[in-house]
């Protein structure tokens, strides 16, 4: 065997084993919120040595392609599977734009996880230099203006493929102005790793 082979295998199995995981937890997550049941509860002792190491994550779901509950963490405060957990159910259970989800509904959901990387300050003064530093489709992008905050993850290039769009739709989720550059505004970008799967 070639050396480092075993290695390599070794890391890509693991990998491996932590996607499929991530989605067993956020399924579990998932059918707990739809039967009314608590919020699954994480066993360390079960757990691959990654997902115990803080971590922050999205979960969506969706119906026919269409969205149904997304609720997600933008720092990492708590271990990756319990933040996967967590935000699983809520996105099945307290996600404000969307009832609760039923039992029925189950049946062929769209589940996705996509875990964050670390932030990275984009030190802009004019919506034109933010356009042109965008990457769409891998940049995942949060605002603040003061008590304002929002985000879209890379996903959302698939609805808003020019940054122009990307930009003034993000700004009217962080009920911003649309073309505006208010003082003191704070921006940073993120690139993700999605899992999906369907239950």
């Amino acid at each position: 065997m070639a050396p480092g082979h075993s290695t390599e295998r070794t890391a890509t199995v693991s990998a491996t084993s932590m996607r499929d995981r991530l989605l067993e937890i956020a399924a579990q997550g998932v059918r707990h919120a739809a039967e009314l049941l608590p919020a699954p509860v994480i066993d360390p002792r079960r757990e691959i040595g990654l997902l115990l190491r803080p971590g922050a994550s999205f979960v969506t779901l969706k119906r026919a392609g269409t969205l149904r509950g997304c609720i997600g963490s933008l720092k990492p405060t708590r271990p990756l599977a319990e933040d996967v957990a967590e935000n699983a159910y809520a996105a099945a259970r307290r996600d404000p734009r969307f009832p609760r989800l039923e039992v029925w509904e189950l049946a062929g959901l769209q589940l996705s996880v996509a875990t964050l990387g670390p932030h990275e300050t984009l030190l802009i003064d004019t919506r034109d230099a933010l356009l042109a530093a965008l990457r769409p489709g891998i940049d995942g992008l949060v605002v603040r203006s003061g008590a304002l905050r929002a985000t879209f993850l890379p996903a959302v290039w698939e609805q808003l493929p020019e940054p122009a769009d990307f930009v003034d739709a993000l700004w009217h989720k962080a009920r911003l102005t649309p073309g505006t550059w208010p003082e003191q505004l704070q921006l940073s970008r993120y690139h993700v790793e999605t899992v999906h799967t369907r239950l």
